[in-house]
């Protein structure tokens, strides 16, 4: 059993974030993470032409700004050199390949007890820390619906977390199901790829530039989102037009609102949109009423269609609910904050969340300092007390 002040559970970009300012203040503390690597997600399942959409101002982690000279907007490949010159930087040392089984809180103790499998060498393991931190993201695991008849499918399902390129679907007909940033973008790079492309767009949502994105997100440092919303709609109209043609459709409120009260990004256009026009991928605006094989039919009109590959771009579910037993001082039954924003990040007895917020990167990083600030004073408060008795 080790015992130490802190364990961050996850060294994804929340994790390592929160490491770094905890580092700032020579708080002792643990990262244990199931992978065999940092932001595995990154390094391991995003598909080949992913990059940032949002610009580097908005994508750094705390004490360590992008460079001056990187661009705008990253690649993967030069946000994973960032990570790794983050990790050096603050000598970031997670623990690799352990997989949390369980954390509990002991009341008599006030002290957290985690539980874990060092899957590499196949020992249990066990901590003991005054502060927990669940830094596990929002992304943890690849949600697919319920659909009627999925399991007869014939054909291959891919959810967007193991999705690589739409090279090997080249000439199959492929149903991309989800509108998102993924589903768009990976419906393009199918397209691309001389697949025959197909995406449900069952809701409404908005489509803007990453550069209509950027602008937005430095206005929102001086104006509310209802302004911003105004502004950067009418400039949307003007770029892309009446999309409801296409079946696409705009929502009532605004795209920066949204983002704020429901975690909802707008979709960022990489090219997608053209080939909507273009008539190249086409919009199936319904739900899938059930599947046959290989034939997938939908909700409205009785529609249809026989396919070889459906892509699931549909999200993801946190999975902490899972090993943390006593999550209902931080976390819903959902495996989600149950404080609203901004006050999401911090649980009863001594227990942390970062990263869930559905704020990206920036929100990473405005919950690792909040997180590291409150336990620097929390410490100082219980050596005040202990000097004063």
């Amino acid at each position: 059993m080790e015992v130490t002040d802190v364990v961050i559970v996850g060294a994804g970009p929340s994790g390592l974030a929160t490491s770094a300012c905890l580092t700032k203040y020579s708080i002792p503390h643990i990262i244990l993470e199931k992978h065999d690597c940092n932001v595995s997600l990154w390094r391991k399942h995003t598909y080949d032409r992913v990059n940032l959409h949002l610009a580097k101002e908005f994508c750094s982690l705390p004490l360590l700004p992008h460079s001056p000279s990187s661009p705008t907007f990253l690649s993967k490949s030069e946000f994973l050199d960032y990570i790794d010159n983050y990790v050096s930087h603050f000598n970031i040392s997670p623990r690799y390949n352990r997989t949390v089984d369980v954390a509990v809180f002991d009341g008599a103790e006030g002290k957290w007890r985690i539980e874990t499998t060092n899957t590499k060498g196949g020992c249990r393991e066990a901590y003991v820390a005054k502060y927990v931190v669940v830094a596990t993201g929002e992304n943890s695991e690849e949600y697919i619906p319920e659909v009627s008849g999925l399991d007869s499918f014939e054909g291959e399902i891919v959810h967007s977390k193991n999705y690589k390129c739409g090279s090997k679907h080249k000439g199959k007909e492929v149903l991309v199901v989800g509108c998102g940033n993924s589903g768009m973008e990976i419906a393009y790079d199918l397209n691309e790829s001389q697949a025959r492309t197909s995406i449900v767009i069952r809701n409404p949502v908005h489509v803007l530039t990453r550069e209509l994105v950027h602008r937005g997100m430095s206005m929102l440092r001086y104006l509310p989102a209802q302004i911003v919303d105004v502004v950067i709609t009418f400039v949307a109209n003007l770029e892309y037009g009446d999309l409801s043609e296409y079946g696409i459709h705009r929502p009532s409120k605004g795209p920066f609102y949204l983002k704020q009260v429901t975690g909802r990004s707008p979709v960022i256009d990489v090219g997608t949109i053209q080939k909507i026009r273009d008539g190249e991928i086409k919009v199936i605006s319904s739900g899938i009423k059930r599947i046959e094989k290989k034939k997938v039919i939908f909700e409205k009109n009785n529609l249809e269609k026989d396919f070889d590959v459906i892509v699931f771009a549909t999200g993801y579910k946190s999975v902490a609910n899972n090993w943390l037993k006593d999550y209902k001082y931080v976390l819903n039954e959902k495996g989600m904050p149950k404080n609203e924003v901004p006050s999401h990040w911090k649980g009863e007895k001594g227990i942390y969340c970062a990263g869930l917020s559905r704020r990206g990167l920036l929100g990473v990083s405005m919950d690792a300092e909040a997180i590291a600030n409150d336990i620097n004073l929390s410490l100082k408060l219980v050596a005040q007390n202990s000097s004063c008795q």
